[in-house]
């Protein structure tokens, strides 16, 4: 029998308010909302991908780690579906903001507003200079959206491709997004709709 699990009564949630959390429970904070996700397997196993394809030419002292927390301020603490990190911070959870050299975040069905939205805002006021979101749910396949700060320190969307993606942007990275979508497609056509 497990127990049902009883959050405070909170509106405007902190950092600090975390510690009261069950330390097995994936939580993210998104400017002062607690937001419990729970990505499926195959948003998993994408992030896995991600990361491998993100391992070549990554600068040698950054590791791309899938599903990891950061640290941004005292009202956010996101946990993205992919950060290629400083080295330094391997060993601590949640990792500083500044640690992060790219943030990817997967799109679920019920987290489109808050990736395309919602941590835009978080993750451009924190100057991470690149923010990917990979969309699965995208009709013609896997879309992949980059987002680079503009004159103003908001985000712009400056790519949107679902084709095989070639940038030296933050450093030279090959992402096969048709292979994405060929893994999509695979996943959707076994699945079981009982």
């Amino acid at each position: 029998m497990t127990a049902a699990l009883r959050l405070p009564d909170k509106r405007d949630w902190t950092v600090e308010d975390l510690a009261s959390l069950p330390e097995v429970l994936r939580y993210e904070l998104i400017d002062g909302r607690l937001v419990l996700p729970s990505p499926t397997p195959f948003q998993r196993v994408l992030g896995y991908q991600l990361a491998t394809m993100l391992r070549p030419n990554c600068p040698a002292t950054y590791v791309p780690v899938p599903d990891l927390s950061l640290d941004i301020d005292c009202r956010s603490e996101l946990r993205p579906d992919v950060v290629v990190v400083h080295e330094r911070y391997m060993t601590r959870s949640p990792v500083p903001i500044d640690g992060a050299m790219l943030v990817v975040e997967i799109i679920s069905p019920t987290s489109r507003f808050q990736d395309m939205y919602a941590k835009t805002r978080v993750y451009a006021a924190a100057r991470v200079d690149d923010y990917w979101v990979v969309d699965p749910t995208f009709g013609e396949g896997v879309e992949l959206t980059i987002f680079r700060p503009g004159r103003s320190g908001e985000y712009e969307m400056t790519l949107s491709t679902n084709k095989a993606l070639d940038t030296d942007v933050p450093y030279p990275i090959t992402i096969d997004v048709p292979a994405l979508t060929a893994l999509r497609d695979k996943y959707l056509a076994a699945r079981d709709d009982a």
